[in-house]
């Protein structure tokens, strides 16, 4: 994709190169392409040699050798005789420089006889000291066969096989390679350029001009076509044609996109998109260049408005093949030859991968890959423009005989999201949904492929007669289509951008140099509006550095003329949408919207080949010597330098600025895709924002020495240190907001899909960290791997005699906080292992290092599990390379350490992710020490529900008072109810508190009670329902970092205090009453708005610690008279009374019928609450009240009720706060708040009441 050209240039090429065998140097075998020795000589591959460039030199784009010699042959030279296939091949290839500025490269292999004595006795000689190695291997081998087997197949006559060349009988044929470097991608116009002077060249007659006049006018004569504009010049035999399009168009793409979707399917485009927009590591494989440069090129392209940020090498030249090592994202093409499948591929990182066999039709891709929004509705759109093209959706494959690889790989593999293996075998479409419903659409629209061809055949004869030929047609309106679909789906989902992008408050050089602690896009509130199932892949995407760059491109060009042309395009597009959708411009629908804009795209192309705007010089002699220029049919011959070697004095295109004749008014708009490369400044700054989050953008493709290979590991040691710094300090400010970074304490900010992202993106890079530099590969996740090595060893360290406790279990490490009831839980990273192992649901390598990951952040361990794994050095220096990040002591060091800041905030990040699998609980009863519960004997019970789920009865024995047990996680804990059943001489029991500890992630959480459980005692109650509170475990030393105070309700609250009787609880005035009231509602209020998936516990904003109850117990405590002597009173007792009064006053029908439908109301609650078969005392029974009242939108007409009932006057005094009218009137508008949400209450909370 041409976006980030070098080019200030205007000629079309700026270099005619030819590269191949120097015969004055001969045969240098190519140790580097790692080919081996044990192939015949010629299958080897030797170095090949840019053997002549022309010019030698332009100022705007230098000469790079090496990676031009490269990339023309990146397997070196090859040999074949007369009896081998000899077809010229044509392949492109890119240059990205280090700065991201690129240049494209078009080359046509083909064979030609080798005329050198030397080259020819070199390969014979080699043949015969191969053929004696066979012969030494085969002899050994034919000595253990028997007799007859002999006779079948003597040594001699396989030999014969191998021996395929004898200089005095075969031709021997070399590869040669001609090329062109251009500024700007046009495949077709090179590739036509270069078939018509190999053609001259093999051709009986020769050419009507010299060779040199033609290379000199592509060079010279012929320029790039201006935006918007067509251009015609001459080949040797006929016209070239080539367009580009204007500033308002999408950007200049000249690549068949046609056949990446007949190589690959639909549904495999659609899954390697998504994993190149999420930037994961993309290895594709081929034994086409070709097909590498096409599929990574198509794939860039669609990707419009984004730009892919990473390394970029769609043709891994076989010497650079370590390159694959890199911790980084990359999109690289590695060449295949043909013999080898993917079994035999050793990757040095998997976890992360996503591998694309194209030769095979075949994807392999990493876990957890979210899908695409609309991914059916999209594939369905995209397989009707190609269906219109005569393109099948599903792919075609090309040969039979990968047909039965594929199976293998089917058999292998099932989870690649494959859309069909074989093409359109119907049985395997049967089986395959998406093409099902497809097929279905195909039929309704009554469509079939050859009424299509008939349909475009009848059109076209109605056309405007176009310049190209009708292949060429075809292919620049298919990728015009298939663009616009794609465009058209980031234009929809991102529609309403702008709103969110955070423009920076200070100048540019103070926002430039603070970059990297800035957001610069408003992401929770986006994704808040975004339909649910867009999120997984959303949340995603809005974290990668192509996303980060766009909006720092946007944050930097103010006005139109500043803007990149993508950018420019792109936001004329948005603007189109809002235009059309005036009337809900920020409402978010996860309708699907078709594309509209492919029509006036395709007729702009047309128009630009009907008629063509400029037409080059043609050809002409050239000012050379007599007997220049002649040169044998068959062999491409040297050039004449000297007049190659400059351009015409007066050119117009040797000058970087524009030629006259096209000097125009919209000349501004001609070069709109240079423009920005114009202003310095600005490049700085876009450049600088780009290698903000990478700090290898491309490898330089030159002939590596040792220090050069360091020096790139100590970049990638280096990028790695500063990604996880960006990392963690993203995490940490996300989780705990802005604003609690500045008080200290954490409210948290954060959406569960962000946070999931976040941690997903964090597991990536420990991934990618501990894959860098791995001596041997095993298994698919390096980390994994490197912890199953940890285990054995230690397992085999300390074998514990007689069985005892595990072995890996460190000292203790945490106090208990909870008395002595519950011995603290031991550290051991065996352990963590152990439990993630005994997970069933778990199946691959990859997802146990994410759950263990996942389960030491939650238990705030993993700066020291890790720290323990890399102290065992005899260990990390056997697996690891020395340059390995994992063996640079300092970057360890302080990558641990960034890590270590994470204990600063608490994850739920294991508790959350794995819901349905199998928990152990401990569950500890603490009775209170001053009136023990040694004479206690009734049988007590628990039941302890969280955010997912509920115990049901468990009995707890009652000599030990504590139970263990197993069931599918409960998530975050919320309640407990507990009770007894009233048997014995001795059923009271003051119990003080219930700690409940989940095993695996430690997590212990304690329920205050405080209170008695009897008959007669207290407020009669037989069970309680306790609302439960995390707590945090006290950390030594080396793990202590500044922490956030723990997450409480309202610090300034008072605790709930143990309460025998009412009188003994604390007095509060009505000043603390009001505010109580106040954060309670506002807590809830709070809850409601955020997005349903983060909302945690409403139990606890109602009955916990600062709760609606406890703040409505206060208002009704308050002035209450105090009871006589040894008798305690109750508000229930009040309300009991309260309720009398309402039911007589009922039978007299006095009051109006408003009044009467509340009081009737309040009494039916009253009397069910009465009626439950639960013995809830008489406290239980207020917190059931103020609960269903809340959930029915009642509270605020009961205490206007009571405020003026009589019953009222006779129990308060008259300074309460219920007695004082204006009081009373702000908190019934406070409570009338709670009406616009839908409170849904635990069941825990209303067992047994029948409303």
């Amino acid at each position: 994709m041409t976006t980030g050209f070098s080019s200030s240039s205007c000629r079309f090429a700026d270099y005619f190169v030819i590269c191949g065998l120097d015969t004055e140097t001969g045969l240098e075998p190519d140790e580097l392409s790692g080919e081996n020795f044990e192939q015949s000589p010629l299958r080897r591959t030797f170095k090949s040699k840019v053997l002549a460039h022309y010019p030698e030199n332009v100022e705007w784009s230098p000469f790079d050798q090496d990676a031009v010699g490269m990339l023309c042959m990146p397997k070196g030279l090859s040999f074949r005789t007369q009896a081998d296939a000899r077809e010229p091949r044509f392949h492109s290839f890119i240059i990205t420089r280090e700065d991201g500025s690129r240049t494209y490269g078009f080359a046509l292999t083909f064979y030609e006889e080798v005329t050198s004595k030397q080259i020819c006795s070199a390969m014979q000689t080699l043949y015969h000291m191969h053929n004696a190695e066979q012969y030494e291997v085969l002899h050994s081998a034919a000595a253990a066969l028997p007799e007859e087997a002999l006779h079948a197949a003597s040594p001699f006559s396989r030999l014969q096989r191998f021996n395929s060349y004898d200089i005095s009988r075969d031709t021997l044929y070399v590869s040669k390679c001609i090329c062109l470097v251009a500024p700007l991608a046009f495949p077709q116009a090179s590739r036509k350029v270069l078939q018509q002077l190999h053609q001259a060249v093999s051709a009986a007659q020769p050419p009507p001009l010299p060779l040199e006049s033609y290379i000199y006018n592509v060079l010279y004569e012929v320029p790039l076509p201006p935006a918007g504009r067509s251009l015609k010049f001459s080949g040797v035999y006929g016209p070239v044609v080539c367009q580009r399009p204007s500033t308002s168009e999408l950007p200049l793409f000249d690549f068949p996109v046609c056949e990446v979707f007949e190589l690959l399917g639909v549904e495999n485009v659609l899954q390697l998109f998504t994993c190149a927009l999420l930037e994961l590591q993309i290895l594709l494989y081929s034994q086409h260049y070709q097909r590498l440069m096409t599929v990574a090129e198509s794939i860039t392209a669609l990707m419009f408005p984004f730009q892919w940020q990473h390394v970029y090498v769609p043709i891994l030249p076989a010497s650079l093949q370590h390159f694959l090592d890199a911790p980084v994202p990359y999109l690289m093409g590695l060449h295949s030859n043909g013999h080898d499948d993917r079994s035999k591929l050793e990757l040095p990182q998997e976890a992360n991968l996503c591998f694309v066999d194209i030769d095979n039709h075949f994807i392999e891709l990493p876990e957890d890959l979210p899908q695409f929004p609309n991914k059916l509705e999209f594939i369905q759109e995209i397989s009707e423009a190609l269906l219109a093209f005569g393109v099948p959706p599903e792919g075609r494959l090309r040969c039979s005989d990968s047909m039965i690889k594929l199976k293998v790989f089917r058999a292998s593999d099932r989870r690649n999201g494959n859309l069909s293996g074989s093409p359109l075998s119907s049985y395997l479409l049967k089986e395959n949904e998406t093409i099902a419903r497809l097929q279905a659409l195909v039929k309704r629209t009554g469509l079939s492929l050859e009424k299509l061809d008939a349909r475009e055949n009848q059109g076209s004869n109605k056309e405007v007669k176009v310049q190209c030929d009708e292949e060429e047609l075809k292919m620049h309106k298919l990728n015009i289509h298939v663009r616009e679909i794609f465009a058209n789906r980031f234009t929809q989902m991102f529609a309403d951008y702008e709103v969110f992008v955070i423009q920076p408050s200070q100048d540019k050089d103070s926002w430039f140099s603070n970059r990297e602690q800035m957001q610069n896009f408003d992401k929770a509130s986006f994704l808040s509006d975004q339909p649910e199932p867009y999120l997984p892949f959303l949340s995603r995407f809005l974290e990668t550095q192509m996303f980060a760059s766009f909006i720092d491109s946007k944050i930097l060009c103010h006005d139109d003329e500043d803007k990149e042309h993508a950018l420019r395009v792109f936001d004329a597009r948005v603007d189109k949408i809002r235009m059309l959708n005036v009337r809900t411009p920020t409402l978010r629908t996860s309708m699907y919207q078709k594309c509209t804009t492919i029509e006036e795209s395709e007729k702009a192309i047309e128009m630009r080949l009907s008629k063509m705007d400029h037409t080059a010089l043609h050809p002409h002699l050239l000012d050379m010597k007599i007997g220049q220029g002649r040169y044998e049919a068959g062999f491409f011959p040297r050039l004449q330098s000297d007049v190659l070697s400059t351009g015409p004095t007066g050119n117009k295109w040797t000058k970087r600025s524009a030629p006259a004749q096209w000097r125009r008014k919209d000349r501004q708009k001609q070069h709109a895709e240079h423009l920005y490369l114009d202003n310095d400044q600005r490049e700085k700054y876009i450049q600088e924002a780009r290698s903000l989050g990478t700090t290898i953008r491309q490898p330089k493709l030159s002939n590596l020495s040792p220090s050069v290979i360091a020096q790139t590991n100590s970049k990638f040691v280096e990028g790695l240190l500063k990604e996880c710094r960006n990392k963690t300090k993203r995490m940490l400010v996300e989780k705990m907001g802005r604003e609690a970074v500045e008080l200290g304490h954490g409210e948290v900010s954060i959406t569960g899909v962000e946070e999931n992202t976040l941690i997903a993106s964090l597991c990536d890079l420990l991934e990618r960290i501990w894959s860098h530099g791995l001596q041997v590969k095993q298994g698919k996740s390096a980390l994994w791997s490197h912890l199953l090595h940890y285990q054995e060893s230690e397992e085999k360290r300390d074998a514990p005699p007689g069985g005892l406790a595990p072995p890996g279990f460190n000292p203790e490490r945490r106090k208990s906080d909870a008395g002595s009831a519950l011995p603290p839980l031991k550290i051991s990273l065996i352990q963590d292992m152990r439990h993630i192992q005994n997970i069933g649901e778990i199946k691959t390598d990859v997802g146990k290092a994410r759950a263990w990951m996942r389960l030491s952040m939650e238990k705030k361990l993993l700066s020291r599990h890790l720290k323990k794994l890399l102290l065992d050095h005899e260990l990390t220096n056997k697996l690891y390379k020395h340059y390995a990040f994992l063996r640079c002591d300092d970057e360890k060091e302080q990558f641990l350490y960034h890590l270590l800041s994470f204990n600063a905030v608490d994850y739920f990040c294991f508790t959350n992710v794995f819901t349905t699998i199998m928990i152990p609980y401990h569950v500890v009863v603490i009775p209170s020490k001053k009136l023990g519960g040694s004479m206690f004997t009734a049988n007590p019970w628990v039941c302890v529900s969280g955010e997912l789920s509920e115990t049901g009865v468990l009995q707890v024995p009652k000599n030990t008072l504590e139970i263990t047990f197993e069931c599918q996680n409960l998530g975050k804990l919320t309640t407990v109810q507990m009770g007894h059943d009233n048997s014995g001489l001795y059923a009271k029991w003051l119990v003080e508190c219930v700690v409940v500890r989940n095993e695996i992630t430690s997590h212990t959480y304690r329920f205050p009670c405080g209170r008695w459980l009897g008959k007669g005692v207290d407020d009669g109650s037989l069970e309680r329902i306790l609302v439960g509170e995390l707590i945090t475990p006290s950390t030594e030393s080396e793990d202590r970092l500044c922490r956030t105070p723990p997450l409480q309700h309202s610090p300034g609250m008072i605790r709930r205090l143990v309460t025998i009787s009412p009188s003994s609880k604390p007095k509060l005035n009505t000043g603390q009453i009001q505010e109580g009231v106040g954060e309670a509602i506002n807590g809830i209020v709070k809850h409601f708005h955020k997005p349903e998936k983060e909302r945690g516990s409403l139990t606890l904003l109602l009955c916990g610690e600062g709760g609606l109850v406890w703040a409505l117990e206060q208002v009704f405590q308050h002035g209450f008279k105090s009871p006589r002597l040894f008798k305690s009173v109750f508000i229930w007792d009040y309300l009991e009374k309260a309720q009398g009064h309402f039911e007589s006053l009922e039978q007299q029908e006095m009051a109006d019928e408003n009044w009467r439908m509340r009081a009737r109301n309040f009494c039916r609650f009253m009397r069910a609450i009465n009626g439950t078969p639960r013995n809830i005392g008489k406290d239980g029974k207020f917190q059931l009240l103020v609960c269903l009242g809340a959930r029915e939108h009642l509270l605020h007409h009961w205490i206007a009720l009571l405020a003026d009932c009589p019953i009222t006057a006779q129990m308060y005094e008259d300074m309460a706060l219920i007695k004082d009218h204006t009081l009373v009137n702000s908190l019934i508008r406070v409570l009338q708040t709670l009406q616009e949400f839908n409170i849904t209450l635990e069941a825990s909370l209303v067992k047994g009441i029948g409303i």
